[in-house]
């Protein structure tokens, strides 16, 4: 189990470095591992004024404390290192030394980087932001189960007469199967 000198020094390391620095990758389990011990031990209602329950009530608050500043800090690199990487790539060993929990992060603001990256490139290239699709109105003919638009997410079920705003594409789709009507929108 990890001790409270190690969690503060993994908390200095991190302090006085640019880089990303390793960690175990049970960290953050012998962490929660550490402070339910510790808590415990504040807990015990023995004797309020002892010094070992003051002394682990005050660990306890300085290692919550600590914790949180660390992975703060490690956040921070983390969205620098997915700002260089979304230009020039990324290095290994800094990949290397993040958690799993850290490294799913990472992958999903890279997406997200690559996503807004693209929509400036087709903007750059196609012109106005005007021009994109956008969402239409139409009124369902018949009774519609529940499908997937074009990104995945779930619509409907819809009942004959439903009004609902949807994506211009899948609009066309359900206008061109005659299940919709378009809305005229004055």
């Amino acid at each position: 189990m990890i001790t409270y000198n190690e969690l503060y020094d993994a908390l200095r390391k991190e302090r006085y470095s640019e880089q990303l620095q390793p960690i175990p990758k049970i960290f953050i389990r012998e962490v929660a591992a550490y402070l339910k011990d510790k808590k415990e031990i504040a807990n015990k209602k023995n004797d309020d004024f002892s010094d070992t329950i003051l002394k682990t009530k005050k660990q306890f608050e300085n290692s919550i404390a600590i914790f949180k500043e660390l992975m703060l800090r490690r956040k921070k690199k983390i969205l620098e290192l997915a700002f260089v990487a979304a230009e020039t790539g990324i290095s290994k060993r800094d990949f290397e030394n993040m958690l799993a929990v850290e490294k799913e992060c990472f992958d999903g603001i890279m997406k997200s980087l690559e996503k807004g990256d693209k929509e400036v490139s087709e903007i750059l290239r196609g012109g106005d932001l005007e021009e994109r699709p956008g969402n239409k109105m139409v009124v369902f003919i018949d009774d519609t189960e529940e499908f997937l638009d074009l990104d995945g997410n779930k619509l409907g079920p819809f009942k004959k007469g439903d009004i609902a705003n949807i994506s211009e594409e899948v609009a066309d789709i359900l206008i061109g199967d005659k299940k919709a009507e378009g809305v005229d929108e004055e």
